[in-house]
């Protein structure tokens, strides 16, 4: 196979006047980049540039990226900062947990680099409004953790004529490509975007979310530097950018490979909103996208999950009545588990649904962090015909947000 192309693209930003003295003197040691110098410097102070997800891949870019001196940063995020982020989500701190992550990132920006811009947008992005959000910025970079989000953000770029810098990470793996539908006609580059790489979402379950699988701290930050950089590159219109490849980085390996992306002959049918969650009606959890399709789930007959509640009610009455099934990895299971769970990791239900040690000829309720994981036991484990099989609505963090590990549940059985 040969190397892919590289790709130079004209600069996307128009200079700045001039800047600060006090950014201009913060600025210096990168100003002194041949590659870069005073024109580049002032191009990067007025760029604006949306960092879609204040998460594991937008902590690390978005700081760099006001260092760097961009002028503007939008940050579009709903969430609020959970203890379990900061493992990776470095703009957040201890201090910063129950608040919304826009807030905190913001103010943590605003210590790195006082001059730039930071517009807060607390929302979910949307059909209804990506469009809007987007159109006030130069370029999109991606950090969100959803498919539904990810193939939005990816859709109304191609549509706005706008660049995207695009990454996934799972466990030590990561890929990180530019993707840019309509790329300047004078550098001769071919458009591609990301359904050229991944046609359609996949189904629910077929991928787990890093809080399902995991995922490595420090290769976020090496990936959103790397983000922030490709950003820069198209700013100021210097070096080869990422676009027409994709990165393939093994943290575990210590390696780093190339694959070329090309358009595909026939366009890809835009994503459609109703493909969420079919339980949740929430966009399906993600942190990664695999580069070859999964096999496919199973169908499996469609049953109403179980609240926590009714599953408690359940339990209290008739201990013996229904198998909690935890398909999540001990470690998980030691942090916070629902008493008397019976736990059987995902990964031994795929290799040996019937030789993994779950009981036959009663009902079995299944749960793992949120959902993803369960819905893919529960399609295997019916395939092999376990027939009473009803998914917990929420998983553990819906029973934890009903039940705290801390304090003692209503069963009266210490977790």
């Amino acid at each position: 196979m040969l190397p892919p192309p590289l790709v130079r693209l004209p600069a996307l930003v128009a200079p700045a006047p001039d800047l600060t003295p006090a950014e201009a003197a913060r600025t210096a040691r990168q100003t002194r980049l041949p590659q870069l110098g005073e024109t580049g410097q002032r191009r990067l102070a007025a760029a604006r540039v949306c960092i879609l997800g204040a998460g594991g891949l937008g902590s690390p870019a978005m700081l760099y990226l006001a260092a760097a001196g961009v002028g503007t940063i939008g940050i579009i995020d709903s969430d609020v900062v959970e203890a379990s982020n900061l493992q990776r989500q470095i703009v957040h701190s201890l201090a910063d947990v129950g608040r919304p992550k826009v807030t905190s990132a913001a103010e943590q920006i605003r210590q790195v680099a006082p001059d730039v811009v930071v517009i807060e947008h607390h929302v979910r992005l949307t059909q209804d409004n990506a469009a809007e959000l987007f159109s006030g910025y130069d370029l999109v970079v991606d950090g969100t953790d959803n498919f539904i989000t990810r193939y939005l953000a990816n859709d109304v770029c191609a549509e706005l004529g706008m660049p995207l810098v695009w990454a996934a990470v799972l466990q030590f793996s990561a890929q990180i490509s530019v993707f840019w539908a309509h790329p300047p006609a004078s550098s001769g580059a071919r458009g591609v975007q990301l359904r050229d790489l991944f046609p359609t979402p996949p189904e629910p379950g077929e991928v787990p979310s890093c809080a399902d699988a995991g995922v490595l701290g420090a290769m976020c930050g090496q990936v959103g530097s790397l983000m922030a950089t490709e950003a820069v590159k198209l700013i100021t219109g210097i070096g080869s950018v990422l676009l027409g490849r994709v990165l393939l980085i093994d943290a575990l390996a210590a390696t780093q490979t190339e694959i070329p992306l090309r358009p595909r002959a026939a366009a890809t049918p835009r994503h459609s909103a109703t493909a969420v969650n079919a339980e949740t009606a929430d966009p399906l959890p993600l942190d990664a996208l695999p580069l070859t399709s999964p096999a496919p789930v199973a169908a499996r007959a469609e049953r109403p999950p179980m609240s926590v509640a009714d599953l408690a009610s359940l339990i209290e009455s008739d201990p013996e009545a229904v198998v909690v099934l935890d398909v999540r990895e001990p470690s998980e299971h030691a942090e916070s588990a629902i008493p008397g769970a019976l736990l059987v990791p995902l990964g031994e239900i795929l290799r040996d649904p019937r030789g993994a040690g779950v009981p036959t000829g009663v009902p079995l309720v299944v749960h793992c962090h949120r959902g993803s994981r369960a819905i893919r036991a529960a399609a295997v484990l019916q395939s092999a015909g376990y027939d009473d099989v009803t998914l917990l609505d929420g998983g553990i963090v819906a029973w934890d947000a009903a039940f705290p590990p801390a304090s003692p549940d209503p069963l009266g059985v210490t977790q």
